[in-house]
């Protein structure tokens, strides 16, 4: 299983930057996980649109969603791919994707993707992969985090949470643990979101090989991330940068 970073930026992007949003490949098939701003442009330098086989979105705050939009509108009036790709997201999240299009756009954006609904604790496989939903603590809507089985290795991915028992569980023993980390202790901390200390203990506690922090708003020097991080996880230990590949369990 690979792991190619789209983007990693939290809340909003940076100079030339993107947010959130991952490419995870297992024997050929491609799995979009999360589609923020600028994340459609640097697919397209990995794989072709047609390529993807599926999309997964973690939750309705734009940083995570707001490129399925181009995404739609190059498979849909670019005829980049097939009518009807998987498309799973949690509960509520097909009307908010539903108020930026016109009433005929969300006909024929139904007709793009084959929308599900993903539920906690409900499994399913698109291509390769097993998929297993865990409800995270956020604010103002469902944020599901997402741990992706494949190959006999497991990618655990937050999407966005604060301090929980269900992150704990989403990672436990994951090969590779993908753990936002939107701040700095020096900065407020708040109970939706994770420090780059609080996601080391959130990954100690769940005894994860290797921590991958993302979501670091743009304004952030990265070289405090890791050595706040560096202080509660002792494991393999990097910051998601786009473009960025990595394998799975090794």
């Amino acid at each position: 299983m690979e792991l190619t970073v789209l983007g990693a930026q939290g809340t909003w992007p940076g100079a030339g930057g993107e947010n959130c949003g991952y490419l995870v490949t297992e024997d050929g098939y491609h799995l979009q996980v999360d589609a923020g701003t600028g994340t459609f442009a640097r697919l397209q330098q990995v794989v072709g649109v047609d390529e993807v086989g599926a999309m997964l979105i973690t939750h309705g705050h734009p940083d995570h969603y707001v490129d399925i939009i181009p995404t739609f509108y190059a498979r849909h009036y670019g005829r980049l791919g097939h009518p009807g790709l998987p498309f799973w997201s949690p509960g509520g999240f097909t009307d908010i994707a539903a108020s930026l299009v016109s009433e005929n756009g969300r006909n024929v954006m139904a007709e793009a993707f084959d929308f599900q609904t993903a539920v906690e604790g409900e499994v399913f496989e698109l291509g390769p992969f097993r998929i297993t939903p865990f409800e995270m603590q956020h604010i103002g809507v469902l944020s599901l985090g997402y741990r992706i089985e494949a190959g006999g290795v497991v990618l655990a991915y937050t999407g966005d949470t604060g301090p929980c028992e269900a992150a704990i569980e989403l990672g436990r023993d994951a090969d590779l643990f993908l753990c936002e980390a939107t701040y700095q202790n020096a900065s407020k901390l708040y109970p939706f979101h994770l420090s780059a200390a609080q996601a080391g203990e959130v990954a100690s506690a769940a005894g994860v090989d290797h921590l991958v922090l993302t979501h670091l708003t743009p304004e952030l020097d990265h070289r405090i991330s890791i050595r706040e991080a560096a202080e509660t996880f002792g494991g393999h230990l990097d910051i998601a940068v786009p473009g960025m590949l990595l394998e799975v369990g090794r």
